[in-house]
């Protein structure tokens, strides 16, 4: 994704900088071995996108973070990768940033155990933060935990409602969005309507943001993902497009045909090139930009004007490299 409006914004590149030094001792425990295992993914590096949204609302797009911003901004990251760890143990991946997944190289409890241990350290950072902030991350611990057994439950399931796909990515994706926007909205001290309108434009930010990994699974190759490409529809994890196609009748009745079980990789990349065929991703896009529409209108009640523009830039910018976008 395309995240220059936000890194355009004075002074935030500065603090991701800064806060490289935070992540690395946050995860620090002593042990020579668990350091190494709950550092690998920060040393991956990444774009660092919701501790960017934390800083860019706790600052208005000024930069000059506080410890409390750079605190804030570390435990939302901290809890995504304890996402990540976890998410690749389930899925059984090897390869995450395109570096050997945490699962792959030290065994999937040696993960486990090393995601646990991220999200325990970011709850102790979101405690010294205040009960407020201390609550909001453990709801949305929860409601991550929520959508991603949402999502299981609804595995190989070709007759799974898009109603309940929405529901799922809900938790699963755009409460960590959302919360990203709070945390820094209230360790930046901002007025509590530009805190509800943050936490309005991280949660339609993170709806889009979960369609468009979503529809790239179907349209995009390996070495562009950093990671196999049509993994969900191998692990019967059928999201939107997948769900769209289904109900299209050029493509369905093949297609459901098709899924239903686990795939081989033949069998992965037709079901692949079927989904990018069809309607489906038309009418994916056109999903995530009523989105981004709803994005932009959050990111209207924003002061300053720069920040409001940034935001408004960025939730535009998730669509703007799409390969069917440009196609």
């Amino acid at each position: 994704m395309n995240a220059s409006p936000l890194l355009s914004l004075p002074g935030i590149e500065e603090d991701l900088l800064r806060l490289e030094p935070g992540l690395r001792r946050a995860v620090k425990s002593g042990d020579p071995f668990l350091d190494q295992v709950t550092a690998h993914l920060i040393d991956a590096g990444g774009k660092r996108l919701r501790p960017g949204l934390a800083l860019a609302a706790a600052t208005g797009g000024g930069g000059g973070a506080s410890e409390d911003d750079l605190q804030g901004a570390v435990a939302v990251e901290l809890v995504h990768l304890a996402s990540l760890y976890h998410d690749d143990v389930m899925d059984e991946a090897t390869v995450r940033r395109n570096v050997e997944s945490v699962n792959a190289r030290w065994g999937n409890l040696v993960a486990i155990v090393a995601g646990d241990f991220l999200l325990a350290r970011s709850a102790e950072i979101a405690a010294s933060l205040g009960t407020e902030i201390a609550g909001l991350l453990a709801n949305t611990l929860g409601r991550l935990c929520e959508g991603q057994v949402s999502e299981v439950r609804a595995a190989f399931d070709t007759r799974r409602s898009e109603e309940h796909y929405f529901q799922t990515i809900a938790g699963k994706t755009a409460a960590l969005m959302s919360t990203s926007c709070r945390i820094g909205a209230i360790t930046g001290d901002r007025p509590r309507a530009e805190v509800d309108a943050l936490s309005a434009f991280g949660r339609r930010f993170g709806l889009v943001f979960q369609l468009r990994d979503d529809l790239l699974d179907v349209v995009a190759t390996d070495e562009e993902l950093g990671k196999p490409a049509g993994q969900d529809l191998a692990e019967g994890i059928y999201t939107l497009p997948v769900l769209l196609a289904l109900r299209d009748p050029a493509t369905g009745p093949e297609l459901e045909a098709l899924l239903g079980r686990p795939l081989g990789q033949p069998e992965r990349d037709k079901a692949k090139a079927m989904v990018a065929s069809s309607e489906a991703v038309r009418l994916t896009l056109a999903a995530a930009g009523r989105f981004v529409d709803e994005a932009v209108a959050a990111a209207g009640a924003l002061a300053p004007a720069r920040l409001a523009r940034s935001m408004a830039a960025l939730a535009r910018g998730l669509l703007d490299d799409l390969p069917a976008a440009q196609a």
